[in-house]
């Protein structure tokens, strides 16, 4: 049985892999050197092709990261990486906790290393090339660092807490620890903009101006209470523009990224507003945390009726069953339903944005929106034309095209 499960979970990576490349292929396969006529007097032809230009680098490194994954989980798996690191924390403690934290912690930390040159590569030469890097190199290390320290103490805690949890709790485990995760998913949602991401960026309230004035005369049309108004110094790493909603009741606040404030006129920036405030008039955020709640709380359940089962860590190569062990072979052969949650997950998101879209257009100005997601496209240097297969699979947005016909539609009704 272990072995036969070990076949299983090849054939998924495998799998995984094969749809990756295939829908690679499919979106290469869908380029055009034609600009859309809806992007004429936005892109000139060197800006059209530049943008080509860095689809394909994108995607170059995105096929050899995703081929050099795929060969070191297939090595591992083959040569019995994971059953000798079984072995090699079990020489330093027998508690499940610290075995699985060791085991864990090592394998995130390799991971991490191997990437880091990958990852450089990507910053300091293709957006570099293209650019949009404003990252230095301090800043990159620093980053590095931050990313290790949260990951070993918010990481390290929560597994700590869910195998305690599992310890304790016997067949309610799955219950318990739906609800501490939900818990945490719901206080990051709340706190997270106030206390994870001073660590990276420095936001300050929007100063008293026209931008302000515009976007608190909306909010109170709206009847949207808001007070946090706030710009992020996005500029420090990129060039890339972008505004996001966080946080929920007297905690919701809007970011505004300076590059945003930049790079648009306040209409435009008072549109893209409209359209975030649209996703938390039709309850789009909450939905959301509901759906990875539900989606959460679905594996937690399966995971507690096959954790104890020894043939999930024997089907890696491991003497004696553990907890870490088990969830890591779980989590291989969980990813095929992952995979549909997560389409069915992306459906909805498309569908809020057509939503938010529409809000925006009705209750502020639908050519204003088109003016500011022409001009992020732009900016951004956007893939205008992705294959349908690949926007189903990947896009949690509805490409530009698809957005400014539907906000055309709007004006004409």
């Amino acid at each position: 049985m272990a072995e036969m499960l070990f076949y299983f979970i090849v054939a998924i990576i495998v799998f995984n892999f094969i749809l990756e490349l295939v829908l690679d292929y499919l979106n290469q396969k869908n380029w055009s050197d034609q600009l859309p006529a809806e992007l004429k007097g936005f892109y000139n032809e060197d800006k059209y092709k530049k943008s080509q230009q860095y689809f394909r680098a994108k995607q170059r490194f995105s096929i050899l990261t995703g081929s050099l994954s795929f060969i070191a989980m297939i090595v591992m798996l083959i040569l019995g990486g994971f059953a000798w690191l079984d072995d090699f924390v079990r020489q330093y403690t027998s508690n499940p906790i610290l075995m699985a934290l060791l085991f864990f912690g090592i394998l995130a930390f390799a991971a991490d290393l191997l990437s880091t040159p990958f990852s450089a590569w990507y910053t300091f030469v293709v957006e570099e090339r293209f650019g949009f890097n404003k990252t230095s190199v301090k800043t990159f290390v620093l980053d590095k660092l931050k990313g290790w320290l949260l990951g070993a103490i918010i990481g390290g805690g929560l597994l700590a807490l869910i195998i305690w949890i599992w310890q304790s709790t016997g067949q309610w485990f799955w219950l318990v620890a739906w609800g501490a995760i939900s818990l945490f998913m719901i206080l990051m949602f709340m706190f997270y903009s106030n206390l994870i991401v001073p660590l990276f960026n420095k936001q300050r309230p929007l100063k008293e101006g026209e931008l302000r004035n515009m976007i608190e005369k909306l909010a109170g049309q709206l009847d949207f209470g808001l007070k946090n108004i706030y710009v992020m110094d996005g500029s420090k790493r990129s060039t890339k523009a972008n505004a996001y909603f966080t946080g929920m009741g007297p905690k919701k606040r809007i970011v505004l990224f300076d590059t945003l404030i930049n790079n648009h006129t306040n209409e435009e920036i008072v549109a893209v507003l409209a359209h975030e405030i649209g996703h938390f008039k039709k309850k789009h955020t909450t939905l959301a945390l509901i759906l990875s709640m539900i989606q959460t709380g679905v594996m937690l359940y399966i995971l507690s009726v096959f954790i104890d089962q020894p043939v999930l860590s024997k089907a890696l190569g491991a003497e004696q069953s553990s907890f870490h062990m088990g969830v890591l072979a779980f989590g291989l052969l969980y990813s095929p339903l992952s995979l549909i949650l997560g389409l069915i997950s992306n459906y909805i998101s498309r569908k809020n944005e057509y939503a938010a879209d529409r809000f925006a257009g009705k209750n502020y100005r639908a050519d204003k929106l088109r003016l500011a997601l022409k001009k992020l496209s732009v900016d951004n240097l956007s893939n205008l034309q992705p294959h349908p297969c690949y926007v189903f699979f990947y896009y949690s947005h509805p490409p530009l095209l698809k957005r400014l016909a539907a906000l055309r539609r709007l004006k004409k009704s």
